[in-house]
């Protein structure tokens, strides 16, 4: 298995979280995960330019790896400048890169550009977005004239000195095959019933098998919401505060574009809702059963989401209390 830290760009400003990262990497953590938003969940947020923010990350680090958890290359970027932009980082950060995409949020994408079509429009547009990035990444000239996008001899002239993981994401088992069939690895977000991630798990390696994929080398990510903390109302507050709008599915699927918009979303969230999705507690034995269950089921990377306001404390405390048990796991 391998742990990561989430950096939460829509609850804290860039440099803290480049702090952050340098700390993650001594605190032992494998990879960084960073949203990649437009706007934030809330009007209390934050919304940095997570591209940027990489190359810094790439600068600033040696060994941990990094990527999008997720990005969207279809509306509010064209595939051809996310390929450019995964190059870029995947070489300053000495292919320590990987790249997570999916079908985006209105937060995102409607408040941007004014677009958003229904979901089988966005699946069908990742198709091709991701025909795209895979051609360019050859070095060919690509000439592409789909149904959403035209490319006229274009041609990356850096170009990445080993393949760029390409992970999908999935919340249901609707999308997962597409991910299985298309992508390099899964990636989804934890909380839900078990049934859910074990028929995520059973149609993604019948996309990944029906392409020739082998499975038991694909990373299936899942992004698991905890707070190593004995101040837990307090954590629950800022959780409500910064990000309960992600608890409500309609946020995903309706036309909710506006970080306030997104908080009304979320006000009937409460405290039972987030202890029910999240692990919250000081025992680090806690945290050890709460990743046996997720790996059991099947992920091999996990990535550890806190909202606490210290996240260096909570980097440091996690780092060295649970990571060398689950290290051994």
């Amino acid at each position: 298995m391998k742990f990561g830290w989430k950096a939460g760009p829509e609850q804290f400003d860039p440099q803290y979280l480049l702090d952050c990262s340098i700390e993650a990497e001594r605190a032992g953590f494998d990879f960084i995960d960073s949203s990649d938003h437009f706007h934030p969940w809330s009007e209390e947020g934050n919304g940095s330019f997570v591209w940027t923010w990489f190359g810094a990350v790439a600068a600033k680090t040696k060994t941990i790896e990094m990527g999008p958890c997720v990005t969207s290359p279809i509306i509010r970027y064209h595939p051809a400048i996310i390929a450019q932009a995964a190059v870029t980082v995947a070489l300053l950060s000495n292919n320590r890169f990987y790249l997570g995409i999916g079908t985006g949020e209105a937060l995102n994408e409607y408040s941007s550009t004014g677009i958003w079509p229904g979901y089988v429009q966005r699946q069908s547009m990742m198709g091709e977005a991701i025909m795209i990035m895979k051609s360019l990444w050859t070095g060919d000239e690509v000439t592409f004239e789909g149904d959403y996008y035209n490319l006229k001899k274009a041609k990356l002239y850096t170009l990445p000195s080993q393949s760029i993981p390409l992970y999908i994401s999935s919340l249901d088992p609707g999308s997962s095959y597409f991910a299985g069939n298309h992508g390099d690895g899964l990636i989804t977000v934890g909380g839900k019933n078990p049934t859910i991630y074990t028929q995520i798990m059973k149609e993604f390696k019948s996309g990944a098998k029906d392409n020739g994929k082998n499975t038991s080398t694909m990373p299936h990510l899942i992004e698991l919401g905890v707070e190593y903390t004995d101040h837990p109302d307090e954590v629950l507050q800022t959780r409500k505060k910064y990000w309960a709008g992600t608890l409500i599915p309609a946020l995903f699927n309706q036309n909710i574009y506006t970080p306030a918009m997104s908080a009304k979303n979320g006000e009937p969230v409460g405290s039972d809702t987030m202890k029910k999705s999240y692990c919250i507690s000081d025992n680090p034995e806690d945290f050890v059963l709460y990743v046996i269950q997720y790996n059991k089921i099947g992920f091999t990377h996990l990535i550890f989401h806190s909202a606490q306001m210290d996240q260096i404390g909570f980097i440091q405390k996690f780092g060295h209390d649970i990571l060398p048990k689950l290290r051994v796991l």
